[in-house]
């Protein structure tokens, strides 16, 4: 299912201000803090809508940067407009990068994750966070998770491949009803032990760290043919 991809930038600055957007960004920043503990001296980059999550590692990291590549004016403080398809920066800068609300826009996930790979460094990891197509945030267009296209694992997986990535972790959050009701919210912590615990399948997002696959880079070498001629009867 795809839905307009262009909606999204202008949704999630107001999203993240309201009851569920702060819910949704604790839970993420859980998991994110549980696969990048310390980023200590690294340099850091946020890219598609990244403000409210970069603060997990601002106060240890080296620099973190914030490249929003959402269509929505202005971009939030602290932040630089980018576009999705020629990122601002030199090859081989960053150590980590976070991509989301980044890959949602099927017109421009594979040339972003082409342009992450140029200026992350060979030894540097990602994590793309994507709305899960089985999840129930991904159907509801009221969240930045509901716009444009959902993906299931294993698509994240080749998106990544085509981009010459390889996926070495997945986490998963949101288990808990994407709605504005303060007893549901109270309740979040439980909501996301149960459902990563029992229904993983159920997960309102995915989030998938990845590394470069320098292999997939390299040439292939032409190979001499050797040709027989066999003579005449």
């Amino acid at each position: 299912m795809t839905r307009p991809a262009h909606s999204d930038g202008h949704l999630a600055p107001s999203f993240y201000e309201g009851p569920t957007g702060r819910m949704a960004a604790a839970s993420l920043r859980r998991q994110l803090r549980l696969l990048w503990p310390d980023l200590s001296g690294m340099s850091v980059l946020g890219i598609g809508y990244p403000a409210p999550f970069l603060s997990c590692w601002s106060h240890q990291a080296y620099r973190c940067l914030n490249a929003t590549t959402s269509h929505h004016e202005p971009p939030p403080p602290g932040s630089c407009a980018a576009d999705a398809t020629r990122l601002p920066f030199p090859d081989l800068v960053f150590d980590r990068i976070l991509v989301i609300h980044g890959v949602e826009p099927v017109a421009h996930d594979s040339r972003l994750l082409r342009e992450i790979w140029r200026v992350l460094k060979d030894d540097g990891r990602i994590i793309v966070v994507a709305p899960n197509r089985t999840g129930l945030w991904a159907h509801l267009d009221h969240t930045p998770f509901g716009q444009g296209q959902p993906y299931s694992p294993g698509q994240i997986n080749r998106l990544l491949a085509s981009a010459m990535f390889r996926p070495e972790r997945r986490e998963t959050a949101l288990y808990t009803p994407p709605t504005a009701w303060t007893a549901v919210l109270r309740l979040a912590p439980v909501w996301e032990s149960v459902g990563r615990a029992l229904f993983m399948d159920l997960a309102g997002v995915t989030l998938t760290e990845a590394v470069k696959d320098t292999y997939a880079a390299l040439p292939v070498l032409a190979t001499k043919r050797r040709v027989v001629l066999s003579e005449a009867a």
